[in-house]
């Protein structure tokens, strides 16, 4: 896990404890006396981490410095913790709404601190990753919330944020006020759920954060909650915040180190928490839309744009899976290789456009005529292979027909309102348990495929697996 990490205080006895505390826990420490020399060094680059006071003189407070950072894309994911003498629920609400991750009052608990820095080095690690991949950057984070709590309560700045909050709490009625409290700041109201529900919802119903009582159910059973539904495919990516008496630093720091995205304290300010959750909100849409980047991407690297089918690299890699599991289980599968038959003709008389209607076509009518458990990939130009697991050769020669038959069948109208037909020759064999390379399938289908062409094309041609390359 890097851990580079900027302290940022103008006071150095504040800077020198707090890079002790860092370095004996083997953390990279960079110091700055100002907000505007942590901008410099932080917009080079390489840091992981800023730590920072929240009061420091001249137009560079911690919140001002903490806006300015999330201002630039360069240093936008970088997480930010602030800290103030001053147990001052204004001026902590006002660094949260510019950005800050966390916020501490001094003195620091050494062991909140490293937990919530461990917490943020690992989900930051987590998006070095993806944006590795991707080249993704930042924005900075979510809209500042509509502030609600107790007491006097200004009007929104930015609309409602979008996010299913699930709330679970012992006492219903407190868990209800508290939904009412947060529902304005949100698109859709939070709903108070019980543990059976949080532990069956879907993958689309997921919550995309819950809020949960770290004694909801019995001593730490709320965090053993937690820890279930961060080990569930469907809310593994779902943030859980945790809320938890004040004063409880041990027990934050457990709930962090099994996975809680932030630790609430009672008594709630309800403005507070509606910052807070926006902000864990905006993380996890943002973590979204990273891996659906790096999905797209992998997608796009195996799949032939123009057919929608899987590209020649995806189905020779799906070809030796399928072998390996005959080999395991000592039973066939078939290789079907397709070849159009005369498409330079279609290329040469009616252009490229209408030889690339022609290629969509034949694919889907392909895709169309097998089952679920079979591929069928675009392997060159207008040539195609078919995997069929669990298929004998009889079994492999009637889906080749059925095959050849549904592209005998796709009729494009070109100029003049003229039908084109295409035709396909096929080449058939099948994978044995005692093929143990590939290769040797593939090269069966490739020279029955020949034999078809040398036939007449428009037909089927076998080989059997006896028929070695």
């Amino acid at each position: 896990m890097p851990g580079r990490i900027l302290v940022v205080d103008d006071v150095a006895t504040n800077r020198i404890v707090m890079k002790v505390k860092l370095c004996a826990s083997r953390y990279e420490v960079v110091c700055a006396a100002s907000g505007a020399e942590a901008l410099a060094i932080a917009g080079e680059g390489g840091i992981d981490l800023v730590i920072m006071d929240v009061l420091m003189p001249g137009g560079d407070s911690g919140a001002e410095t903490c806006a300015k950072l999330r201002a630039d894309p360069v240093t936008a994911a970088v997480p930010v913790i602030l800290i103030t003498a001053l147990d001052d629920s204004a001026s902590r609400l006002e660094g949260l709404e510019a950005g800050a991750d966390d916020f501490l009052t001094r003195p620091v608990d050494e062991v909140a601190l490293l937990a919530r820095v461990r917490s943020l080095l690992r989900t930051r690690e987590e998006e070095r990753e993806v944006e590795s991949r991707t080249g993704w950057l930042d924005d900075g984070p979510g809209a500042a919330p509509r502030p609600h709590g107790v007491g006097p309560s200004a009007q929104p700045r930015l609309p409602a944020m979008p996010g299913r909050i699930a709330i679970l709490d012992d006492d219903p009625e407190v868990a209800e006020a508290l939904a009412s409290l947060l529902a304005p700041s949100f698109r859709t109201r939070p709903q108070v759920i019980d543990a059976d529900a949080a532990l069956a919802q879907g993958r689309d119903e997921a919550a995309d954060l819950f809020l949960i009582d770290a004694d909801f159910g019995g001593r730490n059973e709320g965090m053993r909650l937690m820890s279930d539904l961060r080990s569930r495919p469907a809310t593994r990516r779902s943030a859980c915040v945790i809320l938890m008496p004040t004063g409880e630093c041990d027990r934050a720091a457990n709930a962090l180190d099994l996975g809680a995205a932030d630790v609430v304290h009672r008594p709630l300010l309800s403005r507070e928490l509606a910052v807070r959750l926006r902000t864990q909100l905006a993380r996890k849409e943002r973590g979204d839309r990273m891996r659906d980047a790096v999905e797209q991407g992998l997608r796009l690297a195996v799949v032939d744009p123009l057919t929608g089918l899987y590209n020649r690299r995806y189905g020779l890699h799906h070809l030796e899976r399928v072998a390996s599991r005959c080999r395991a289980q000592d039973r066939p599968a078939g290789v079907v290789l397709l070849d159009l038959d005369h498409f330079k003709a279609v290329n040469d008389t009616h252009g490229h456009a209408v030889g690339d209607r022609v290629l969509s076509e034949v694919a889907h009518a392909m895709r169309s005529n097998l089952r679920v458990e079979d591929l069928v990939c675009r392997i060159g130009g207008e040539e195609f292979m078919a995997v069929l697991p669990d298929a004998n050769l009889e079994q492999v020669r009637i889906v080749a027909e059925r095959l050849r038959r549904a592209v005998a069948r796709v009729a494009l109208t070109v100029a003049e309102g003229r039908v084109l037909r295409v035709t396909v020759s096929v080449g058939i064999t099948t994978i044995e348990a005692s093929d143990t390379e590939v290769a040797w399938a593939v090269a069966r289908a490739d020279r029955a495929l020949y034999a078809a062409k040398a036939a007449g094309r428009d037909r089927v041609s076998t080989a059997g697996a006896d028929a070695r390359a």
